[in-house]
């Protein structure tokens, strides 16, 4: 991967490991992260009889001086000010910079924003919702105007649920892996119009509850969030806890199991495409970008409907309500989301994330080094492929580990213990073959 990102095409965003570099041969390793899946369900079924993960509950209160330091008025006002300052710093390259591969834009989009959002969501919690400049743009035009920013001239549709958020990631996955010319600045400036513009609208419509649930962004955010270790318990108390209380408190809504199934599904079609057969397939068509789509959508399908279906199967096993099924367990997807995007993004965050903050030095690429560090240069030290090989292996399986748990307890609690495990076992084959086939697509590519 060069330090300069390809023009006209979506930022390479696969690692840089391969068979060769990991530290076991393929077969084992793909064969020994399900032995570990298998038995970490078999130690659970034994030794965790009964649920231990009160999400809603739990956590140690912190000292109520960090408390009121965190939700005080002024760094919610000096978050929200950070934001829109960076926003506008990033503006100003895209509406006045240079359409070159030294154009910093590209690398803040799909590099900083999108991938370098999720450990920082992972350690500090959803600290999108804080930073949204369209949401502090949209408080303070309706606070000018002395109106409530929560409510809109409509009420929110509790059906909506999660749906716009689901379409909007997907929308997103789309111009970052197929769309054409995704990183020049025409597409961008047009990408980006079209995303402020629609979630002004939204907010203004139905209120600034909208972001919670219909902005891609603040729900990347926010679901990966709640794998950190400092959260907000039911009575509002911040407080630091189990990272997975967080998913275990996560209330079932609609479109939430079509949300992780795209967060999970579009980076699954990244792998896949990558792969010397498909790339070869798409190139050689006279429509490649029709078939590129249709080859995001059947990804996300497939992982949509294999994870409907487990569901399905695991209530008939349990006796339980198979319309619940999805909603509950959809939870347990995000740790293996994160696995994927860890595994995926890992070279790309390390290298190109550099590159982001060396570009960002000029962005108007009139040779100005406005944050020193110009005449750097991206150190490569945590790209050895062996150990970005492991690092992919580890997260992948670590990820579903953490979902495997998480299923483990929420099955506990809603089946009688004769049908828990049973009931878990079409969910365990599921989380199995999303491992397996994780491995594969990853180092096949």
């Amino acid at each position: 991967m060069s330090g300069a990102l390809p023009r006209g095409s979506a930022i390479l965003a696969h690692g840089v490991g391969n068979r060769e570099d990991l530290p076991l041969p393929f077969p084992l390793a793909v064969g020994g992260a399900a032995t570990v899946l298998v038995l970490s369900f078999v130690a659970l079924a034994v030794l965790w009889p009964q649920p231990r993960i009160d999400g809603a509950h739990a956590g140690r209160a912190v000292p109520s001086s960090v408390a009121a330091l965190l939700d005080s008025r002024a760094t919610r006002a000096l978050l929200a000010l950070t934001g829109t300052l960076a926003s506008a710093y990033v503006l100003a390259a895209l509406l006045f910079g240079k359409d070159d591969a030294n154009n910093p834009v590209p690398f803040v989009v799909f590099v900083l924003f999108w991938v370098g959002l999720v450990p920082v969501s992972v350690l500090l919690g959803p600290l999108w919702r804080r930073l949204n400049p369209l949401r502090a743009l949209h408080g303070a035009l309706l606070v000018a105007a002395r109106l409530d920013p929560r409510t809109g001239v409509l009420a929110l549709p509790a059906r909506l649920g999660y749906w716009p958020a689901a379409l909007g990631l997907l929308a997103f996955t789309w111009l970052e892996l197929v769309a054409p010319g995704s990183t020049t600045l025409p597409v961008l400036r047009v990408a980006i119009t079209l995303y402020a513009g629609t979630q002004l609208l939204a907010a203004l419509l139905f209120g600034s509850r909208w972001f919670d649930h219909g902005d891609a962004f603040e729900v990347w955010s926010g679901l990966f969030g709640r794998l950190s270790v400092l959260g907000r318990r039911t009575d509002g108390r911040i407080v630091v806890r189990s990272p997975l209380a967080g998913l275990d408190a996560l209330r079932p809504a609609p479109g939430l199991p079509a949300t992780v199934a795209v967060m999970l599904g579009t980076t699954a079609y990244d792998g896949a495409s990558g792969a010397l057969w498909w790339f070869g397939f798409v190139q050689s068509s006279s429509v490649p970008v029709l078939l590129q789509t249709l080859g995001l959508l059947a990804v996300v399908a497939v992982v949509a409907l294999s994870f409907a279906g487990a569901s399905a199967l695991a209530a008939r096993v349990a006796g339980a309500d198979p319309r619940l099924m999805p909603g509950a367990f959809a939870p347990s997807l995000v740790p293996i989301a994160l696995g994927y995007v860890i595994a995926h993004y890992w070279s790309l965050l390390v290298l190109e994330g550099q590159n982001a903050f060396i570009h960002l030095s000029d962005p108007l690429g009139t040779g100005a080094d406005l944050l020193g560090l110009g005449s750097r240069a991206a150190d490569p030290t945590l790209l050895a492929p062996g150990l970005v090989a492991s690092v992919q292996v580890a997260a992948i399986v670590a990820g579903h580990v953490l979902g495997v748990v998480l299923a483990h307890d929420k099955a506990v609690r809603m089946f009688p213990r004769r049908r828990a495990v049973a009931g878990q076992l079409p969910l365990l084959a599921l989380m199995v073959a999303y491992t397996c086939g994780g491995l594969f697509l990853l180092f096949s590519s």
